[in-house]
């Protein structure tokens, strides 16, 4: 988090208030991020986040606008501090995203995915605190692969089904551990 806060804040100079202020919109950020589905009913798409154990639910973001591609000199403090918070979600959510997908190539088979896993969809351009959730409902694999490796999955989110790659797919970091103890406990 550090390393992403001095890259947003640069040279900037900003007052008590308005550090605090982005502090607090980053703060959220990390707060929000989806850790392990609330249920293993396949058609809930709820997550548990770091919010739930701060203040029992889920944490709410307010809409703001995008403000990344605006010039600096024709921003507001506020807007200045938002676009601030921009940056930062950008940049750390598309880190912590590749963190939890890495892939080790050719080393030691890794886990496919399968029907039910719940998974974090990679898009560009959401807006702070939101992360798209869906659930895996088919897999899709090459019948040439001799190794049966899945490629693609369809996965069904809150506005529809969609049939996405591997790579554009994140699992849960508590699914992970579900399936290497070959158990499926509620949590």
């Amino acid at each position: 988090m550090k390393f992403h806060l001095r890259r947003v804040l640069g040279e900037a100079t900003t007052n008590f208030e308005e550090l605090d202020t982005l502090l607090k919109g980053i703060e959220a950020c990390l707060n929000s991020r989806p850790i392990c589905p609330e249920r293993t009913d396949p058609n809930d798409l709820s997550a548990i986040t770091p919010g739930h154990f701060l203040i029992g639910e889920p944490l709410v973001a307010v809409p703001d606008l995008d403000l990344t591609q605006l010039k600096q000199n024709t921003l507001s403090r506020w807007q200045r501090i938002q676009q601030m918070r921009r940056h930062f979600w950008n940049r750390w959510k598309d880190e912590y995203l590749c963190q939890l997908q890495r892939r080790v190539k050719w080393m030691k088979p890794q886990p496919n995915l399968k029907t039910g896993d719940m998974v974090v969809i990679k898009e560009e351009n959401l807006p702070p605190q939101n992360w798209r959730l869906g659930r895996v409902t088919e897999v899709h694999v090459d019948p040439t692969d001799e190794k049966a490796l899945v490629r693609a999955v369809t996965v069904r989110t809150a506005n529809g089904i969609l049939k996405r790659p591997i790579n554009k797919l994140v699992l849960l970091p508590g699914c992970e551990k579900e399936d290497e103890e070959g158990t499926s406990d509620s949590v």
